[in-house]
């Protein structure tokens, strides 16, 4: 009986390893941002969040044309330098209702990512000057019949696009409502690409954002919608749950294919923007940063247009003990005093990533909590994520180049609002992490095209990291065995792995074959095989 046992295991784990069609991978950066390669774990091994680093303050917006309220950044590198393009628009407070004054959308330029300003483009007038780095106003988006909305703006790498249409994004029209394409030779002086919405179901009313994907030669557009209700120019009556929708199209204005994300879980979750985009290392993988919505107080999760959801004395006494310890807790009851979720939701920033631009995996853990308590943190509008990720130069004098994010900080009534910045280190999100008594990862099959192996690791002073090369079937290839493995230590994206002094494994080339991994109080960020 215990023979036939161990022989139905056996050939179980057989099977298993045959029937699994390996992934095509050939020499493209893989990170452990998901389990989408990984077999199975064993011992002391998961994957681990990582939260950015806070770092400086990159902006101050004290502009007289920028108001307190600025927010929906989208940063990218052009060449050599980086841009960045954010909304801006001032809130008031009078007569118990909300006024938004007008927005507009500017321009600022940085040589390093770090350091930024204000370029003088000279294109729009304010108060009588030129002198100013707007780019879009609310008067160009009205001769379009469109509001300015939140355009995300791109640079187009499609090779085929022509030069006046470097640089994309969208506005939002009016009526019917939708995202109306936009084209531009400077990123400065913008022209429509169609007289009509190109996309037309969903409410826009957060960042909608559309970029050219290299890896599947599309365009890809993502945008919200809302999962009940009514969001249209007659009637504005959101229900249900803030979601993300996908499209794609082959030349920006006609799109197709449109489907609603989908995530590994049934969480029901409130997510504002998504600040989605193909990562620069690996552009087979999409990782967004979405911001998640909680309202601590239980109130209603969208806006009574009547003011019915306004708050009073007795209501406030009503809200939990942390709720009322937190920050500014007079200038959240005057928030509250518009519409109650102003001041008793908050708001944090959220990973999610993805293989086909639909399916993502989310975690539910906070990827950038609202942080440490201090005045103008805790609120609603707190750590609203820029669109990209860009690489930046380390402040360590000699260390590799570091990942940037931008988050968005202040009080949103108060007189300003300012821009963080916040650090990973490259492939950074997540990691395969071994506690000091130990773990093992296996991958899933997958065939490569490379004649070494290069891992992002950090160890501690103790630790360590094995590597062995596996057949397809969960055999050892010969020389590639854990034992064989030259051990690993340190800090670096980027280390050659090496078999009693070999790094070649060309040998291994177009065939099938796993990784395992033995980590010791060590975290493995991503690995690819190098030509």
């Amino acid at each position: 009986m215990k023979i036939f046992l161990t022989l139905i295991t056996v050939l179980c784990f057989v099977f298993d390893c045959i029937a699994e069609e390996p992934v095509q991978i050939g020499s493209r950066r893989e990170l452990f941002i998901d389990k989408a390669l990984i077999k199975r774990t064993s011992g002391q091994l998961s994957l681990r969040l990582h939260s950015p680093t806070p770092r400086e303050t990159v902006m101050v917006y004290d502009a007289p044309w920028e108001g307190n309220a600025t927010t929906y950044h989208c940063i990218f590198k052009d060449g050599d330098r980086y841009r960045m393009y954010y909304l801006t628009r001032n809130l008031s407070y009078q007569n118990k209702q909300l006024h938004v004054k007008a927005h507009r959308f500017c321009l600022v330029e940085s040589n390093d990512g770090i350091h930024w300003k204000r370029p003088n483009l000279g294109t729009h007038e304010f108060e009588g000057s030129t002198n100013n780095n707007i780019v879009l106003t609310p008067e160009d988006a009205e001769r379009f019949n469109a509001r300015l909305g939140a355009p995300a703006i791109f640079r187009d790498d499609n090779p085929k696009t022509a030069p006046d249409a470097r640089y994309k994004t969208f506005i939002s029209s009016k009526s019917p409502i939708g995202m109306i394409p936009m084209k531009s030779a400077d990123g400065i002086n913008w022209f429509p690409m169609s007289d009509t919405p190109v996309i037309t179901f969903g409410a826009f009313d957060s960042m909608n954002l559309g970029f050219w994907d290299s890896e599947r030669k599309e365009y890809r557009a993502y945008w919200r919608y809302f999962t009940e209700g009514t969001t249209n120019d007659k009637e504005w009556k959101p229900a249900g749950v803030r979601a993300i929708r996908t499209g794609t199209s082959t030349d920006f204005i006609t799109w197709e294919s449109t489907a609603d994300l989908k995530y590994q879980n049934n969480i029901k979750t409130e997510m504002y923007e998504n600040i989605i985009h193909p990562y620069h290392r690996a552009p087979h993988l999409k990782i967004g940063f979405p911001v998640r919505y909680v309202d601590r107080a239980g109130a209603s999760s969208l806006t009574d247009p009547s003011g019915g959801d306004r708050v009073d004395a007795k209501r406030v006494a009503e809200w939990p003990r942390s709720l009322k310890a937190l920050p500014d807790f007079e200038h959240r009851k005057i928030r509250s005093s518009l519409s109650e979720r102003y001041g008793t939701a908050l708001t944090e920033g959220l990973l999610i990533s993805s293989r086909d631009g639909v399916n993502f995996h989310r975690w539910e853990e906070a990827f950038l909590r609202p942080g440490a308590e201090r005045p103008g943190s805790w609120y609603y509008g707190q750590q609203f994520i820029a669109w990209h990720a860009v690489e930046t130069p380390s402040a360590l004098e000699g260390a590799p180049n570091e990942l940037s994010l931008y988050a968005t900080e202040g009080d949103w009534l108060g007189e300003g609002k300012t821009l963080r910045r916040f650090t990973l280190r490259l492939d950074g999100f997540v990691s395969a992490h071994a506690s000091a008594k130990g773990g093992e990862l296996i991958t899933r099959p997958f065939v490569f095209d490379g004649s070494q192996l290069s891992l992002n690791y950090a160890t501690s002073a103790a630790g360590s990291v094995w590597v062995e090369l596996q057949d397809g079937r969960g055999r050892p290839m010969p020389g590639y065995k854990l034992s064989d493995c030259d051990e690993l230590f340190g800090d670096t994206v980027d280390r050659i792995v090496a078999w009693q002094g070999k790094t070649d494994v060309s040998s291994a080339i177009g065939k099938t074959v796993r990784l395992r991994f033995w980590l010791r109080d060590a975290d493995v960020y991503s690995f690819q095989f190098q030509k």
